[in-house]
């Protein structure tokens, strides 16, 4: 049954501006340091609006670079811990960190630290990436999946040892840890983490994008949790059940949909025709940013190449707005047809603890924290007794 109620905000800046298919080209939006620095503020907005309403996790995205104005995060750790002293008990999702542009020290150091901080209202999440500019400028591969994947794996096995075990060494094929020096009289053997995360077992969610057997494979293993949003239904169906069966290869059984959560592109409004209205050209923004990128997960020909090498096929299979819609992977309608759809998930999936509110870029502060309200107001009560202040 959905439990937690949440919300995720990449970070975007651009108010409404000029969007949709007959707006400014993604390519052509250029803002000012300021603009993309009001990222920050539009967070701390945003989080303070979830905590008076009652909702679980803002989760927030890391990216680079973006003076495009979509994704304006680099340091969500950071931010976080800024945020924590705006707010009194809601949690911060790293969704998520990059992990190939760290080093995995570094990293897990940062989450201790804000875990710390926090008294442990930050989430632990990591990914791949999917931007070639921000990852490769980092030094680390993106356009090789790969390589990208062969890194992260041994990258997350370093922080979990750090993480977990009071004093650790690792030899791969990227890193020596620590490395074969001398240090004050002995030769360096073993590292110990200063300080490690008062909260153990790290709880760590990872996005799930493509579903491939190897990628839920490693999940399986290491107990992590898994995101999906934005993705056709049929997909997200397979998805499911595929997390579920791996799992229990690995010795864990789990409900369907359990260790999931749910993320939804979706406006509400008082009738089915507006929330259609005002959401299409929003949805169109969101096009012209990830399909050039590799990043849409509508149709079979997109889902057989995600990433950078399938960024053809992405634009040339196009974005039908009402086909994205009727495969619910986007959601528009009343209060009503939101809470029966929902319904019809938990039913499908009972193990399904977690819903995640996109942010959708083009959309405003304005417009989403009206959204926000009337989530709250209309549909979470029926699914959990909430006071909710307005």
């Amino acid at each position: 049954m959905i439990k937690y109620f949440s919300t995720l905000y990449a970070g975007h800046v651009l108010e409404g501006d000029d969007i949709g298919l007959d707006g400014k080209a993604a390519n052509d939006r250029w803002y000012s340091n300021d603009r993309c620095a009001d990222a920050f503020d539009i967070a701390k907005e945003t989080a303070q609006s979830l905590e008076e309403l009652g909702y679980d996790i803002l989760w927030m995205a890391e990216h680079h670079f973006q003076r495009e104005g979509y994704e304006c995060i680099p340091n969500l750790l950071m931010l976080s811990v800024w945020l924590s002293q705006y707010t009194q008990k809601i949690k911060f999702g790293c969704g998520f960190n990059v992990l190939p542009m760290w080093h995995p020290l570094r990293l897990a150091e940062d989450f201790a630290m804000a875990d710390i901080l926090t008294k442990g209202r930050v989430m632990f999440g990591v990914g791949r990436g999917y931007h070639t500019r921000e990852v490769e400028t980092f030094d680390a591969p993106m356009l090789d999946a790969d390589a990208n994947r062969e890194l992260f794996e041994e990258q997350f096995e370093i922080i979990m040892q750090a993480f977990n075990e009071s004093s650790f060494s690792h030899k791969g094929k990227h890193y020596t840890l620590p490395p074969e020096v001398p240090y004050r009289g002995y030769q360096l053997k073993e590292l110990t983490l200063v300080p490690r995360p008062l909260h153990l077992p790290v709880e760590v969610w990872q996005p799930i994008v493509s579903g491939s057997q190897r990628g839920l494979d490693f999940m399986a293993k290491h107990g992590i949790k898994g995101m999906i949003l934005g993705t056709a239904a049929p997909f997200i169906d397979n998805w499911m059940h595929l997390y579920q069966e791996t799992n229990a290869r690995h010795g864990r059984q789990l409900q369907l949909g359990e260790n999931l959560a749910m993320g939804l592109w979706c406006y509400i409004d008082e009738t089915h025709d507006k929330a259609i209205r005002a959401l299409k050209p929003i949805f169109e923004e969101h096009v012209k940013f990830a399909a050039p990128l590799g990043m849409l997960r509508y149709n079979e020909n997109q889902m057989q190449a995600t990433g950078p090498g399938g960024v053809a096929r992405h634009i040339a299979a196009g974005a039908n707005f009402e086909e994205v819609l009727a495969n619910r992977a986007w959601f528009c309608g009343t209060p009503e047809e939101t809470v029966t759809y929902l319904k019809e998930l938990e039913e499908t999936y009972p193990g399904l603890e977690h819903l995640v509110l996109g942010f959708p870029m083009g959309e405003s502060v304005t417009q989403f924290k009206a959204q926000l309200s009337v989530f709250a107001q209309e549909v979470i009560p029926a699914f959990k007794a909430r006071t909710v202040t307005v």
